[in-house]
């Protein structure tokens, strides 16, 4: 069977835009793989938030990140995982580790940005970047770490906004010639430039597209064909999951902590739910059930 990274390219590859829905817990995971996705990323910021409580600010380490993502790649081996190693944690020799560590963990593919630490979410305020000469380095470090040579090996570079999006090509171009199979500029404000980064480099490119953010002007939310039109090969949807069950979840228990502490009832509210068997089908009991059974014979 081909490994994870050989499947993960001939989906990249393949004349139709990838989309690679955001993920960072057991649920989401299973959820995703459930729908029958054949990738996902791993969100950084999703991670940070749901396990540690705070925003994505360079708070979150390597052990917290790889761990979470060998869990995931551990509750669906099937899900072509992308993992988020943030800035590869170091200089050089830590992106050497860092790569071989999300391999490890079972991951299709790490990506691995320019932002100086302690870096931040994409759509933040306040981002710098490395030199580029240094990125370089770093994308080889990790094109000569991994064991299996198709693990991808994904470089975004964060430089749009505080350099320019001329600048942003400049560096995608630098990162493909040194190895980079997949690349990402973070932060593009317009169709426009999206376009223009994807029909400027030599490698596929990926986006993401950024729900929930209204507090500042953020990449505009387009479709896949809209995407696949304009030369994009990957898009992620990092935030897709985690807005919609905290809206999901902020209505549900407002339903219900209100008709208890206000009214003194309970109620039970189906069309807020899912129901108590799907929820379990979602997290593989089916699994679970056919090794009870098979071991208790």
């Amino acid at each position: 069977m081909a490994s994870k990274g050989k499947q993960l390219r001939a989906l990249i590859d393949a004349p139709q835009i990838l989309i690679a829905p955001g993920v960072y817990d057991g649920f989401t995971a299973r959820l995703i793989s459930t729908l029958g996705f054949k990738t996902a990323s791993v969100s950084g910021a999703g991670v940070s938030e749901s396990r540690l409580g705070y925003p994505d600010r360079g708070i979150m380490g390597y052990s917290v990140n790889v761990e979470t993502c060998r869990s995931l790649a551990a509750a669906c081996p099937d899900l072509l995982l992308q993992g988020d190693a943030d800035t590869g944690y170091g200089n050089e020799m830590n992106v050497h580790f860092t790569v071989q560590g999300f391999e490890d963990a079972g991951m299709a593919a790490v990506m691995i940005e320019d932002q100086a630490w302690p870096k931040r979410c994409g759509h933040m305020a306040g981002k710098s970047v490395i030199d580029a000469d240094e990125m370089v380095r770093k994308i080889r470090a990790a094109v000569a770490a991994r064991r299996d040579p198709d693990f991808v090996i994904k470089a975004r570079t964060d430089a749009a906004g505080p350099l320019g999006l001329e600048e942003a090509i400049r560096r995608l171009n630098l990162y493909a010639e040194a190895g980079a199979d997949l690349l990402f500029a973070d932060a593009l404000l317009t169709p426009a430039a999206i376009e223009r980064v994807a029909r400027n480099v030599p490698k596929p490119l990926t986006v993401n597209m950024g729900l929930g953010i209204r507090s500042r002007p953020t990449t505009p939310l387009l479709t896949p064909r809209q995407l696949q039109d304009m030369g994009v090969a990957q898009v992620s949807y990092p935030r897709m999951l985690s807005t919609a069950a905290l809206m999901g979840m902020t209505k549900a228990m407002n339903v219900f902590m209100t008709e208890v502490l206000e009214k003194n009832n309970v109620v039970d509210r189906p069309d807020l739910l899912i129901s108590f068997d799907e929820l379990n089908r979602i997290m593989g009991v089916e699994e679970l059930d056919s090794l009870e059974q098979a071991y208790s014979k």
